[in-house]
Order: C-alpha cells, then sequence, then structure tokens
C-alpha cells in the first residue's frame, strides 16, 4: 500500500510539473502605488538614434519630449504624460530611403507603469495613446497604438522598445506596397529624462 502511495506522489508530482502547477513560485504582487519624485514638469532628449521602422528604417538622430509627471495609484497606472514630442529638427531631419521624413506627433500620450522591480529598479509598462502623422517622401501614413518601454531609475532612461503589433499604419497615400495597413511598425530609442530641478526623476512601484 505504502508503495503504491509513493507512486501515486511521484506521478502526480510529475503531472503538476508538466502541466506548471503548483511546482513554479508564486508571482509578485502587482505595484498599485507608483511614487514619483520629485513630481512635476520633467524634459527627454534622446540618447542615441530614435528609430521607426515601417519596412523600412526612419532614423532620427535629434529628438525630445516635455510634459509632466506625477505619483498616482492603480495597475496599469500612468505616471506621466507627454504633452510634446518632436523627431528631427530643420538642421538635423529625420531620415529615410524614400527621402527625408516628417513626424507630427497627436499629443497628448501617456507613460503607464504596469511592474517594478525593486532590486533593479526598473519600471516596465509602455507609450500609451501613440497617434503621429509621417511623411517620408511622398510617402505619407498616420501611426497609431501603444509601444512597450521600461524606465531605469540609477540612470534616468526611458527605452522604447515596441513590439509588432502594438502600433498600426491606417490612411497610407503614395506609399504603394511600402507601408500599407497590414504593416506593423516598430518604435525603438532611448530618452534620458530630466525633472526641473535637473535631476533624474525616479518611479517606485508598492503594493502597501
Amino acid at each position: 500500500m505504502k508503495k503504491n502511495t509513493r507512486r501515486f506522489a511521484v506521478v502526480a508530482g510529475a503531472a503538476a510539473a508538466a502541466f506548471g502547477l503548483a511546482v513554479a513560485p508564486a508571482s509578485a504582487v502587482p505595484s498599485t502605488v507608483w511614487t514619483v519624485t520629485p513630481s512635476g514638469a520633467y524634459t527627454a532628449t534622446n540618447s542615441g538614434n530614435i528609430v521607426l521602422t515601417a519596412t523600412i528604417p526612419m532614423t532620427c538622430t535629434t529628438s525630445g519630449a516635455s510634459g509632466s509627471m506625477a505619483s498616482t495609484t492603480g495597475n496599469p497606472a500612468t505616471v506621466a504624460t507627454i504633452n510634446a514630442i518632436n523627431f528631427g529638427t530643420a538642421t538635423s531631419p529625420c531620415t529615410s530611403v524614400l527621402g527625408n521624413v516628417t513626424t507630427v506627433a497627436v499629443t497628448p500620450w501617456t507613460v503607464v507603469a504596469q511592474d517594478y522591480t525593486a532590486a533593479t529598479g526598473v519600471t516596465k509598462g509602455y507609450i500609451g495613446n501613440v497617434k503621429a502623422n509621417v511623411t517620408a517622401g511622398a510617402c505619407k501614413f498616420t501611426v497609431t497604438g501603444k509601444a512597450s518601454a521600461t524606465y531605469t531609475n540609477s540612470t534616468g532612461i526611458l527605452a522604447v522598445s515596441s513590439v509588432s503589433g502594438e502600433l498600426v499604419v491606417s490612411s497610407p497615400v503614395n506609399c504603394g506596397t511600402v507601408v500599407t495597413t497590414a504593416t506593423k511598425p516598430i518604435f525603438k530609442g532611448n530618452y534620458a529624462i530630466k525633472a526641473s530641478n535637473g535631476s533624474i526623476p525616479t518611479i517606485v512601484g508598492s503594493n502597501p
């Protein structure tokens, strides 16, 4: 009888492992309180190139943004708004094989927090409410959606790295087969964030 009991325990344990039952460690409790220090106005400056790929890469060597940050509650939670964002300048335009690229953002965009790791000081989330009208040579189209991102307290870097399907294309004109409504744009780039007093803001998530 004891042998059968041990055999059943082994089989049951194997089945649980196969289906990921009970053997996996419990997941961390999601943060619901987000503390932003200092709150208020901030500016963002690109650290490296900013690239929007819609079949072809469109590269910006200059990009900046501004908005406000504030402590909040909930999950997901909006910890910042992007009230203005520019891509390229008159003297340093964004470029592509189709020609110079002009991107006009329709703001506000949002910075949404979903997960915080205290050991690394990294918040994971996304840039939400994204909408931008893009012109590359004669090709014009609109990009909307969201873009996955992380923020690291120690460096003040907001790293944007969208995944396929988060952003979509609408209203393409004069783009042929290069950019269509089936195109899934990818937005990647790093921004250095500074508060109005010149300090690096921190975002800390907790669940009291």
